[in-house]
């Protein structure tokens, strides 16, 4: 008769991209708030001490769930290595492609920002998008600034996105602008503004977003360009 010993499942081998994937798919049962590492070693059936071996602390895996999502963003995404050969459609096509996969995880901005990649994964397709904006006459300076702000509108308005808007997944319907409206009666402009940021956010977003390219090609792009 075998033991108990024997007769028990194998664990599957724990490493650093099995602890991140977890992290990422519990991340959207409990949010950023609720992910820790105890909450992932559960998950996984291990003991907490046991995801230190892989990550020294919550910033570090933070930062390996980053890498991933970015990972699987390139992966998914054929003009990140190849993008436009124009330079307002190549930033316009990125900075979609990476609001579409940071709104698939939730709270999926708020654990993009900040973080540092783990591996050289992004290099390539980041060297491809500036080359592109040095081909459309920025300088390489200019053409990361250009970048960078593209970037930094994109992650903003995302974190803004997912925090006033439902949960993914749920029926709600996010800010409650009719409460909103009540409060702020003696404000007619504040109120009529509310509409305009809290609903349509895809409209929202493409709004924005012309905005800033304009702002780029108007501040940043030499004129003999």
């Amino acid at each position: 008769m075998a033991s108990e010993r024997e007769a028990k499942p194998e664990r599957a081998r724990l490493d650093r991209a099995t602890v991140a994937s977890t992290a990422l798919r519990l991340l959207g049962e409990v949010g950023l708030e609720g992910l820790t590492l105890r909450a992932i070693a559960k998950e996984l059936d291990v003991k907490a001490p046991a995801l230190y071996w892989h990550f020294k602390d919550k910033k570090a895996l933070l930062d390996e769930m980053a890498t991933e999502m970015f990972r699987r963003m390139t992966a998914d995404l054929a003009s990140a290595m190849h993008p436009p050969g124009d330079w307002r459609e190549a930033l316009e096509a990125a900075m979609r492609g990476l609001r579409d996969h940071l709104l698939l995880y939730r709270d999926g901005a708020k654990v993009y920002s900040g973080t540092h990649f783990t591996d050289m994964s992004y290099a390539a397709p980041m060297e491809a998008h500036l080359r592109t904006l040095v081909a459309g006459g920025f300088t390489a300076a200019g053409a990361a600034r250009a970048w960078f702000t593209a970037y930094s509108y994109t992650i903003g308005y995302v974190i803004e996105e997912q925090s006033m808007g439902p949960l993914p997944g749920s029926d709600g319907e996010g800010y409650d602008l009719e409460a909103r409206a009540e409060r702020l009666a003696g404000y007619p402009l504040t109120t009529e503004a509310g509409p305009e940021m809290f609903r349509d956010q895809d409209a929202g977003f493409e709004a924005g977003l012309a905005a800033v390219l304009a702002g780029i090609g108007a501040t940043l792009l030499p004129p003999t360009a």
